[in-house]
């Protein structure tokens, strides 16, 4: 009997913390994905090139996350192969495809209030500075 492979349901993933870099282990838990599939798919996806440090260990990127959570949509919920999913995200550009669908999120930032004339004047000054004076 033939039976069609059915996709995975969509799976909920945890809000991506506002963090700058994010190890291999924050990126498998935050994305679903185990390690060793991300350092796979670094090799299949142009795109994906996380910073290597220290012992060449990797830290990957907000824009970097979002990719990889795109990767994953495509192959695990939209039924893609490696190459196809390669050339969805070479279609628009992966930045375009990933930004396009991220979802809106707003920081509210608690702070303190800002004199914006100060600042605007503190800043004439500097540039005043750093501009050479006309002969």
């Amino acid at each position: 009997m033939n039976e069609r492979v059915q996709k995975s349901e969509s799976v909920v993933l945890p809000p991506i913390p506002a963090k700058r870099y994010f190890t291999i282990g924050e990126v498998s838990e935050l994305c679903g994905v185990k390690p060793h599939v991300l350092r796979y798919w670094e090799q299949e996806f142009a795109q994906l090139k996380p910073v290597k440090r220290r012992g060449n260990r990797r830290y990957y990127q907000h824009h970097e996350v979002l990719l990889i959570r795109k990767i994953r949509e495509l192959l695990y919920e939209q039924g893609f192969t490696i190459s196809g999913a390669r050339n969805k995200l070479n279609e628009r550009g992966s930045r375009n495809v990933v930004v396009e669908e991220m979802p809106v999120e707003r920081v509210t930032m608690v702070s303190s209030p800002v004199d914006v004339d100060a600042i605007r004047s503190e800043l004439e000054a500097v540039l005043a500075l750093l501009t050479p004076p006309k002969e």
